[in-house]
C-alpha cells in the first residue's frame, strides 16, 4: 500500500489562508488543506503552504497569517474556487471578493464563517510545503457552521500544482 492509499477516504477541512507582505503591501491568499491544531495550552495552529505558491512567497516576509473557515453553501464554495483555482500571479483575488484589513494589514475575508489571525512563531521545512506555526492574536466568527471539506469542494484545477 502506498501513501495515496493510506489517505484515501480522509476528509480534511479546507481553509483559505491570507497574508500581506509588510515591505510591499502585496496581498496573497490560497486554499489550504494541510492545517491542524498542534497544542492546547498554549493554543497553536499549523498551516502548510506549498513552496510553489504566491501566498508562500508573501508569507516568507509576513509576521501574521489569517486562516479562514468557509462553509459548505454555494457562495462559500465559490470563494474556495477563487482562492484554490486562480493564482495571484495572474489575478487580483482580493478585487473579486469583499475583505477588510486585519492586524498588521492581513486581509480578512468578509464572507468567511470564522477566522484566526496568528503571529508566525516558526517556519518549518516539511518537504514541498513549509509549515507556519501560529500563535493566535485574533479569533472571530460563527463556530456553528459546518466547515468546507475536501469532499465538499467543487471540482477545482489548482492555480499552482501543490507538489
Amino acid at each position: 500500500m502506498g501513501s495515496d492509499e493510506f489517505v484515501a477516504g480522509f476528509d480534511y477541512p479546507m481553509f483559505v489562508v491570507t497574508t500581506a507582505d509588510p515591505g510591499t503591501g502585496e496581498r496573497a491568499g490560497c486554499l489550504v488543506g494541510f492545517a491542524t491544531q498542534t497544542s492546547i495550552d498554549p493554543f497553536r495552529f499549523l498551516v502548510c503552504l506549498s513552496r510553489r505558491n504566491r501566498t508562500y512567497r508573501a508569507a516568507t516576509a509576513a509576521a501574521v497569517l489569517a486562516v479562514h473557515v468557509l462553509g459548505q453553501d454555494e457562495d462559500q464554495r465559490e470563494l474556495a474556487a477563487l482562492f484554490g483555482a486562480r493564482t495571484g500571479d495572474d489575478v487580483d483575488k482580493f478585487a473579486r471578493c469583499s475583505w477588510r484589513p486585519g492586524p498588521e494589514g492581513v486581509p480578512l475575508l468578509s464572507a468567511a464563517r470564522r477566522h484566526l489571525v496568528g503571529r508566525i512563531l516558526e517556519r518549518v521545512d516539511l518537504g514541498d510545503h513549509v509549515g507556519f506555526l501560529l500563535d493566535p492574536i485574533e479569533v472571530a466568527g460563527d463556530r456553528g457552521a459546518a466547515p468546507l471539506t475536501f469532499r465538499t469542494l467543487p471540482d477545482l484545477q489548482p492555480g499552482h500544482q501543490a507538489g
